[in-house]
C-alpha cells in the first residue's frame, strides 16, 4: 500500500479508475442520445437540469476527494486501524450533506430557475426533473465514500465492479422509461430522472456488499465506533471543506455557462449539451489520471518522500497529455459519425463543429492542468486548490459575462471560456507545486 514512481504502478491504479468512470460516461452518452431522438427541447433541457445535479454531486465529490487523500495518507503511514473514524464520520457527512441538497432542490431550485432562465418550458421541465433526479444524492454520496476508500487504499479493481452494476441498469432503464420499452411507463425525460435513481441504489448495493463481503469492514475497523466522533469530523472537513467550496464554485460557474447559453436559444444549449457530453467521454483518462495522482502524492508525502512529488507530478501529466492527444486526433478526423450519435439533425451537427474543435483544444490544456491541481489536492493544503478555483472561476466568469452575454458571440467562441478556465487554473497550481511551501504539510 506505499506507492512508488513506476508507469506500472500509475497504470495499476489508474486503470481501474479509468474503467469506472468510463461507464457511467458511456451512461450519460447513451442516454443524451436516447434524449436526442426525442428531440432538440429534452436534449436541451437535459443540459440544464444535468448540470444542476452535477452541482448538488460536487459536495458529494469534495467530500471524497479529502477523504481520498486522507485514506492515501493512513495508507503510506501504514496506519490501517486509523482509516476506521475516518470512514465512519464520512458516512454521517455524506448522509447529512445529501439531505441538505434534497431540502435545498425542493424550497430554493423552483425559484433560482425562476429567476435564471428564459424559456418558461425549458425552467419547467427542468425544475420537475432535479426534483426526481435529487433522490439518488444520498446513494451516489454513500457508494462514492466507498470508492474513495478503495482508491486510496489501492484497491481500484473494485471501482469497476460497482460501476458494471450501476451502468448496466442505468442504460437499460433509461431505454425502458425513456421509450416506454421493457414493460415500462414511456415518461421521456423524467423517465432519465428515474433510471438515474434506481440505477444509483443499485450501485450502493453493489458497493456496500463489496465492503461487506470481502470484509473490508473488519480488517480496518470501518464501522467498529459508529458514532459521530467530533475530532475526526473536524479533521475530515479541515481537508474536504474547501474542496467542497471549491468544486461547488467551479461547477456552479460551468452551469452559470449553461444559462447565459441558454439565453441565447435552444438549439445553442442542445449543441452545448453534445460538448459537454463528449468532453466527459473523452475526458476520462484525464480524470483517472488526475485521481491516480492525488492519492499518489498523499501516499509519497505519507511515506516521507516529498522530493519525488513534483516528478510524479510531471510524469503523469505527460502520460494525460499524450492520452488528450491521441483522443483528440480521433475527435477531429471523424466529428460528423461523432454526432450522429446524438442527432439525426444535420444542421445541428453542422453548428456543433466548430465548438467541437474548441473543446478538443480545451482537452488538451485541461490534461495538463487537472494533473497539476490534484497534485495540490494531495499535499493536503486544500485551501490553496479553493484560492487557485476562485482566482479561475473570476477570470472564466469575467470572460462568460462579457463574450456571451455582453457580446452574444457565436457558440465556439463562449466555447472558449473552459480555455481561459483551465489556463489560469494550470498555471497558478504549477506556480504552488514549484514553490514547495506545501512540505511539511501534517494532516490530523
Amino acid at each position: 500500500m506505499q506507492v512508488n514512481l513506476s508507469y506500472k504502478q500509475i497504470i495499476t491504479i489508474a486503470g481501474p479508475i479509468c474503467l469506472a468512470l468510463i461507464l457511467p460516461q458511456i451512461n450519460h452518452m447513451t442516454n443524451a442520445a436516447f434524449l436526442g431522438h426525442l428531440g432538440e427541447f429534452p436534449f436541451a433541457v437535459n443540459g440544464i437540469a444535468g448540470i444542476y445535479y452535477l452541482v448538488m454531486h460536487m459536495i458529494s465529490y469534495g467530500l471524497n476527494n479529502g477523504l481520498q487523500v486522507l485514506f492515501a495518507r493512513r495508507a503510506g503511514e501504514m496506519n490501517y486501524g486509523g482509516m476506521g473514524p475516518i470512514f465512519s464520520n464520512g458516512f454521517f457527512l455524506a448522509v447529512i450533506f445529501s439531505l441538505f441538497a434534497i431540502l435545498f432542490t425542493y424550497t430554493v431550485s423552483p425559484a433560482f430557475f425562476s429567476a435564471t432562465l428564459h424559456d418558461p418550458a425549458i425552467r419547467d421541465a427542468a425544475t420537475g426533473f432535479v426534483r426526481i433526479r435529487i433522490w439518488g444524492l444520498p446513494f451516489l454520496m454513500l457508494m462514492s465514500l466507498c470508492n474513495a476508500f478503495y482508491i486510496g487504499t489501492g484497491n481500484t479493481r473494485l471501482l469497476a465492479i460497482t460501476s458494471i452494476f450501476q451502468e448496466i441498469a442505468n442504460i437499460t432503464l433509461d431505454y425502458g422509461f425513456i421509450f416506454g420499452k421493457l414493460g415500462l411507463p414511456a415518461l421521456g425525460l423524467n423517465g432519465a430522472a428515474y433510471a438515474s435513481v434506481i440505477a444509483e441504489m443499485i450501485g450502493f448495493t453493489a458497493a456496500y456488499c463489496l465492503l461487506f463481503g470481502l470484509r473490508f469492514h473488519a480488517r480496518f475497523r470501518l464501522f467498529e465506533r459508529f458514532r459521530p466522533e467530533w475530532t475526526a469530523i473536524k479533521n475530515i472537513l479541515t481537508i474536504s471543506a474547501p474542496l467542497i467550496v471549491q468544486f461547488l464554485f467551479s461547477i456552479g460557474s460551468w452551469l452559470v455557462f449553461f444559462i447565459f447559453i441558454e439565453h441565447l436559444g435552444q438549439r445553442p444549449l442542445a449543441v452545448s449539451n453534445m460538448m459537454r457530453s463528449v468532453f466527459g467521454l473523452f475526458g476520462i483518462f484525464t480524470w483517472a489520471l488526475a485521481s491516480t495522482c492525488n492519492t499518489m502524492v498523499s501516499n509519497l508525502i505519507g511515506q516521507g518522500r516529498e522530493e519525488d512529488v513534483l516528478q510524479l507530478v510531471k510524469r503523469i501529466a505527460g502520460m494525460a497529455f499524450l492520452c488528450a492527444a491521441s483522443v483528440c486526433l480521433l475527435i477531429n478526423l471523424f466529428p460528423y459519425q461523432l454526432l450522429r450519435i446524438y442527432t439525426d439533425d444535420a444542421t445541428l451537427i453542422t453548428e456543433a463543429i466548430p465548438s467541437i474543435r474548441v473543446c478538443t483544444l480545451v482537452m488538451l490544456l485541461s490534461a495538463m492542468t487537472a494533473i497539476t491541481f490534484n497534485g495540490v489536492t494531495g499535499t493536503g493544503n486544500t485551501r490553496i486548490n479553493l484560492l487557485i478555483e476562485f482566482a479561475a472561476v473570476a477570470v472564466y466568469l469575467t470572460y462568460c459575462v462579457v463574450v456571451i452575454e455582453k457580446w452574444r458571440s457565436a457558440l465556439h467562441w463562449a466555447w472558449g471560456a473552459e480555455f481561459v478556465y483551465w489556463s489560469a487554473m494550470g498555471g497558478l497550481a504549477w506556480l504552488y507545486l514549484r514553490s514547495g511551501r506545501w512540505k511539511g504539510k501534517k494532516l490530523a
